[in-house]
C-alpha cells in the first residue's frame, strides 16, 4: 500500500495501462477474495438517456472505493464516449483519498479479470479453444486478458452480428499468442468450443444449450439489467452454475432472475460465488465433462479491489 501523502494520485488511463498486467489483475482479485465480504451501496440518479451511476463498496484491509459514472448513450453520435468517470480510492487505516483513477482503466481489468478468475476456477485447464460472442471493447479485453492469463489457450474465434466488426476487432487483436480470426457460424464455433464469453447487450438469449458439448465453461458477462439475458433456459439448468458475487447478481440480473421466476430452476441451483471457488483453492468443476457456468456481475468491490492493484502497481513501476 503507497503511504499517505496529504495528496491524491491521479491516475489516467494511458499514464498507467503499460504498469499493469492481467496477471497481476486476476491476483488482485483472487488475494482480495480471501479478505471478509464487502459492504456495498449503489446510487442511481438521472434517466435512462442521461444517468449518473454512484457505486461504492467497502472491504476491510482494502478501504472504500466509490465510482461515479456519466451514462450519456447519445454521446456516441458525436463521438464522445457515452461513459466518463472516476474511481476514489480511500485507505482502510485514516480515510484519506490515496487516489482518483479514470474509471475506464479500472472497470476494464475488473471486468475481463473477474471473467478469467472465474474460468480458473471452472473450465478445464487444458481448454485450448476460446470463442468470444460480441466484438466491442469488452470484447477486445476479453481476448487480451484470457490469451495472457489463461495459458492453455491457442484459438480465439469472435462473432458479432455485424461479421464486418468481428473481422476488424479480430485483426486488432494479430499481436496476441493466440490465433484470433472471425467467425460466421455461432452455432458451429459453439459446439467446437472449450470456453464461450459472451459479451453481449442481448435482451434474448445469444448462447442455447443444443450447441454446447459436454465439458464446455460458459463465461456470461453482458447482462447488467433485469431484462437482460444471454443465455438460454436449457444452458442455465444443465449448467453448474456460480456467480462473482451472490448478493449482487442472483436477484439483480435476468439472466438468472428469469429462470427463477420462470420455476426452470431455484435459487440454489446457484452453488456460490468467487469467495467460495477461492476458498476451494482448487477447480469446482465435478468432471471433465460438466458444464460449467460463471456468471461476471461486475459488482463495486470488485472495482475496490482493482483499485487497490492499479495504485500499488503504478507505485512500484
Amino acid at each position: 500500500m503507497t503511504p499517505y501523502s496529504g495528496l491524491p494520485q491521479l491516475l489516467t488511463y494511458d499514464d498507467c495501462v503499460k504498469s499493469l498486467t492481467w496477471a497481476g489483475a486476476v491476483d488482485a482479485l483472487r488475494q482480495g477474495h480471501k479478505l471478509t465480504p464487502p459492504q456495498q451501496g449503489d446510487l442511481f440518479l438521472g434517466s435512462p438517456n442521461a444517468r449518473l451511476v454512484n457505486r461504492a463498496a467497502q472491504v476491510d484491509g482494502l478501504g472504500f472505493a466509490i465510482k461515479g459514472e456519466s451514462v450519456f448513450p447519445q454521446n456516441a453520435q458525436e463521438g464522445l464516449p457515452s461513459i466518463q468517470g472516476a474511481v476514489l480510492l480511500y485507505d482502510p487505516e485514516n480515510g484519506s483519498l490515496r487516489a482518483i483513477i479514470e474509471s475506464r482503466l479500472v472497470t476494464q481489468f475488473k471486468t475481463a479479470a473477474d471473467s478469467v478468475l472465474g474460468a480458473q476456477c471452472l473450465a478445464r485447464p487444458d481448454s485450448r479453444h476460446l470463442v468470444i460472442i460480441g466484438a466491442g471493447m469488452v470484447a477486445s479485453t476479453l481476448a487480451k486478458a484470457y490469451d495472457a492469463a489463461f495459458q492453455s489457450i491457442e484459438r480465439i474465434s469472435i462473432w458479432s452480428r455485424r461479421p464486418e466488426q468481428a473481422q476488424a476487432l479480430a485483426a486488432s487483436l494479430n499481436t496476441l499468442r493466440s490465433n484470433v480470426s472471425a467467425v460466421v457460424n455461432l452455432p458451429k464455433a459453439v459446439a467446437e468450443a472449450d470456453i464461450v464469453a459472451a459479451a453481449t447487450m442481448a435482451q434474448q438469449p445469444v448462447v442455447l444449450g443444443q450447441w454446447v458439448r459436454p465439458g464446455t465453461h460458459i463465461d456470461l458477462i453482458g447482462a447488467f439489467t433485469p431484462d437482460m439475458r444471454e443465455a438460454d433456459d436449457d444452458l442455465i439448468a444443465s449448467a453448474l452454475v456460480y456467480v462473482d458475487y451472490v448478493d449482487t447478481v442472483v436477484d439483480q440480473i435476468g439472466e438468472l432472475m428469469q429462470p427463477i421466476a420462470a420455476g426452470v430452476i431455484t435459487r440454489d441451483h446457484v452453488r456460490g460465488d468467487l469467495y467460495d471457488l477461492v476458498a476451494a483453492n482448487a477447480s469446482s468443476r465435478q468432471s471433465d465433462d460438466q458444464i460449467t457456468l460463471f456468471k461476471n456481475g461486475g459488482g463495486a468491490h470488485l472495482d475496490l479491489m482493482i483499485a487497490d492493484y492499479i495504485v500499488n502497481a503504478v507505485s512500484s513501476a
